[in-house]
């Protein structure tokens, strides 16, 4: 695994930080101690300039390299997630409630190695952008930096980012263009009945049996109302009606989740839902009223960005150890805010063998540090190579 030379020199300072972080994690947009050890470290590296508050705890770090040239965005997320951690490591969480099961502590600082690497050696021309953002877990915090207009301010060409997965091989990096992970929506449909005695249901307007009903027929808008060609999933998760075993409930209500990678087909599910809702509310005579929440668009890559990503990949890890044309995953990621702004590159680089993100007893291989941020230097050197 040919990890930047310079970068394996300092791979166990790295490893002090990664530590450092995921024993102090934190939620959301509230990443400031997160932020503070970041912006304290890139002013030891000597980087150009440093611009916090951005999305209230993210930073943004500008690097520049030796002569003209355009800016190469590269991205980490620093939040943490709201569980007890039980990997029983000595350097586990110190805050109940909260831990790195996301690996977003190794993302900040596999960036922190390439921004100490670029800002050493600025073998490149143009700028980076390092751009260490908070609330990817939930809050979107992608979102809110782009329409606080970073790539406009810091006029950035491409983006780029890695993410950790534990279970794929060490040191593999997968990745394919087109959309890589889905859009996210939850639904909830809240039913209206007329609760009563469960020995008198004549006398009731039955919210369970209407939300049996509801469940059934939002099982076939995959299987009937969608071309199979196109992936997509709509799973009800949750229904809740009654709370005792004589009483017929006044309501009743159904909570699920939508994955979907093509905009018409997420409209396609969006009408149907309220179709099904209002259809079956009317045909048991009970009203009923369905909420969306419209999460994280799909994230996809840019065509050239990706094959030239993969490239870079394959300079560090070689040609087996690189697949460009991974299958499509169902989980969601704000990085496509990013890549809605600006052309750019999302890829998984495998962990190796560990327990799986968002388990309680993950904890990002410190091995992998290297290679990560090898990758983010390589790419910058190639995209943006000295003239």
């Amino acid at each position: 695994m040919p990890v930047v030379n310079r970068i394996a020199d300092y791979a166990d300072e790295m490893k002090g930080w990664r530590r450092h972080l995921h024993a102090h994690p934190e939620l959301e947009f509230e990443c400031h101690e997160t932020a503070a050890f970041v912006v304290a470290r890139l002013k030891d590296f000597g980087v150009d300039e440093i611009h916090e508050g951005i999305a209230k705890t993210g930073v943004v770090a500008i690097i520049n390299g030796q002569g003209e040239g355009p800016t190469v965005g590269l991205r980490a997320d620093m939040d943490a997630l709201p569980m007890d951690e039980t990997s029983g490591v000595e350097y586990a969480s110190e805050v109940a409630g909260r831990m790195h099961a996301c690996g977003h502590d190794g993302h900040t600082t596999m960036l922190l190695g390439a921004a100490k690497y670029l800002a050493e050696t600025r073998k490149f021309s143009g700028r980076v952008a390092l751009m260490f953002q908070p609330a990817e877990e939930e809050g979107g915090g992608g979102e809110v930096m782009v329409k606080e207009g970073v790539m406009d301010r810091f006029d950035v060409n491409e983006v780029y980012a890695l993410h950790n997965v534990p279970g794929l091989p060490f040191g593999e990096f997968h990745t394919t263009p087109g959309p890589i992970m889905a859009a996210v929506d939850t639904f909830t449909i809240n039913i209206q009945g007329t609760g009563g005695h469960g020995a008198y249901p004549q006398d009731t307007v039955d919210p369970v049996v209407a939300a049996v009903a509801m469940v059934n027929a939002i099982q076939t808008i995959v299987s009937r109302n969608h071309d199979t060609r196109n992936e997509a999933v709509v799973s009800v998760t949750q229904i809740h009606a009654g709370s005792v075993n004589n009483v017929i409930p006044d309501l009743g209500m159904i909570n699920g989740t939508i994955r979907t990678f093509d905009k018409d087909v997420q409209a396609m599910i969006h009408k149907r839902l309220e179709e099904i809702t209002k259809g079956t509310a009317a045909a048991y005579g009970l009203s009923a009223e369905l909420e969306l929440d419209i999460g994280y668009p799909a994230t996809v890559n840019s065509e050239r960005q990706t094959a030239f990503a993969a490239d870079v990949a394959r300079d560090i890890a070689g040609d087996g150890a690189v697949n460009d044309a991974q299958g499509m995953e169902m989980g969601a990621e704000d990085f496509s805010y990013m890549l809605e702004a600006r052309p750019g590159s999302y890829l998984f680089l495998g962990a190796g063998e560990g327990a799986g993100l968002h388990n309680p007893a993950f904890d990002f291989n410190d091995e992998v540090a290297p290679i990560g941020a090898s990758f983010f230097a390589k790419l910058v050197e190639t995209a943006q190579p000295l003239k």
